[in-house]
């Protein structure tokens, strides 16, 4: 019976332990917004409507890119939660990066980075 009760404990750990460090991402604007999720070679596009929230992707990190634009990526690491306001990325917790800057989730990692 130990045994069963030590099983569920740690698959309800590793379940727990995965699911916390995956990306969510807030869509705060009153307007659609298109996600692109580029993990490794594995791409994955998303329209985020005002309020929705996308939950639990990118769990090894990624590179976020909002409407198509290669001047809007944010590379994250995989625990983040962030939310979408006037077209920018924003931390929300519980992982904030003070090298970030306040509040703002990271530079753009594309070729207009300065």
């Amino acid at each position: 019976m130990s045994r069963v009760i030590s099983a569920a404990g740690l698959f309800t750990a590793l379940l727990w332990a995965s699911t916390a460090d995956a990306v969510s991402v807030t869509n705060r604007d009153d307007k659609d917004v298109k996600l692109t999720v580029i993990e490794g070679e594995a791409k994955g596009d998303h329209i985020l409507k005002p309020s929705q929230e996308l939950k639990e992707v990118c769990q090894k990190g990624c590179i976020i890119r909002l409407n198509d634009s290669e001047n809007d990526e944010y590379e994250l690491e995989g625990s983040e939660v962030v939310s979408i306001e006037e077209g920018y990325l924003y931390y929300d917790g519980p992982d904030v990066h003070a090298e970030s800057g306040p509040g703002v989730a990271g530079q753009p990692s594309g070729p207009g980075k300065q």
